[in-house]
């Protein structure tokens, strides 16, 4: 229920609106200081003529059906008000002179319909995007368009009109979503579901840090590759001195050999350059020995007998 009260000039009457749900109730408040302390009766009417409720002090009040009294302040209760009920209620007291002490106008009021939302045209650039839209509901709709320019997204044309059942319809942008209001003095409602700007006008939503944090995940990752192949390369490199290397084979010294003859020879293997990996059946092949060339002393030998000792012996 909305209320709004209309101050007048002095000496003449203070109307309320109230606007009421169809269905609900209302009380009607009767301010007790424009009440005299002493009068004679105190009338509720509606339309200028039609009594509701009848009321002289210290005696019981006389009540329309469908109606409720408050002795205490003097207020009524209208209950399960249709929009047949929507009138003028005046409540008058009569002392030395008739006076009225309250007045409202009543207007009982629908709940609104619901509403749709519809994308009717979205056009974009390198840095704007504009979106149509289309607010709809039972007897009525509205179109507004949204422009988005550097992440900024501004209605351009704010849109709200009254309906012919005399609602209210408007379109605005709250936290990038569009929303579209259909309102009366009693309810509202929205559209179902949220339609956001980033949905239809995407490049304006991606942010600077974004792109930066891409930049430098992108410089990052090119790192760890640079680094990585500079492993690979030098592992690749000592593998490959590893594979050149030629070792000395030591040969055994055969006895009764001169050691004063030609120098033992080292023999070498030819190196060639490995072809991948050999795959050897490794089931009936007994494990290698490890050979150690065995060097023995010379042994002198013994100087031939002289001509002389071999008469002797004779």
């Amino acid at each position: 229920m909305a209320v709004f009260l209309l101050t007048l000039c002095q000496g003449s009457r203070a109307v309320t609106p109230v606007f009421v749900q169809k269905g609900n109730d209302v009380v009607l408040d009767v301010i007790k200081a424009n009440v005299p302390e002493k009068f004679i009766l105190l009338v509720w009417k509606f339309n200028g003529s039609d009594v509701l409720v009848t009321y002289s002090p210290g005696g019981e009040p006389t009540v329309f059906e469908g109606v409720e009294f408050s002795v205490k302040n003097y207020s009524v209760k209208l209950k399960n008000l249709q929009k047949t009920d929507s009138r003028v209620y005046t409540a008058r007291v009569t002392a030395s002179q008739e006076k009225i002490v309250a007045e409202y106008n009543v207007t009982v009021q629908d709940p609104v319909s619901p509403v749709s939302l519809t994308v009717d045209s979205v056009s974009s650039s390198s840095d704007s995007c504009n979106i149509t839209v289309t607010c709809r509901t039972q007897d009525s709709n509205i179109s507004s368009t949204f422009r988005c320019v550097n992440q900024i997204c501004e209605d351009e044309r704010e849109k709200s009109k009254t309906t012919t059942s005399g609602t209210f319809l408007h379109v605005n942008l709250v936290n990038d979503s569009i929303i579209c209001n259909h309102s009366n003095q009693v309810s509202w409602t929205t559209n179902t579901g949220q339609t956001k700007i980033q949905d239809f006008c995407q490049h304006d939503v991606v942010s600077n840090g974004a792109i930066t944090a891409g930049i430098a995940v992108g410089v990052l990752v090119s790192c760890l590759l640079v680094v990585v192949l500079s492993i690979y390369r030098c592992k690749k490199k000592k593998e490959k001195q590893f594979e050149n290397t030629v070792y000395d084979v030591p040969q055994e010294i055969n006895p009764g050999q001169d050691q004063n003859q030609n120098p033992v020879t080292s023999t070498y293997a030819l190196v060639e350059f490995h072809n991948g990996p050999e795959i050897i059946n490794t089931t009936n092949v007994s494990p290698p020995e490890t050979i150690y060339a065995q060097v023995k002393q010379l042994q002198s030998p013994s100087p031939p007998k002289s001509p002389q000792n071999q008469h002797l012996d004779l």
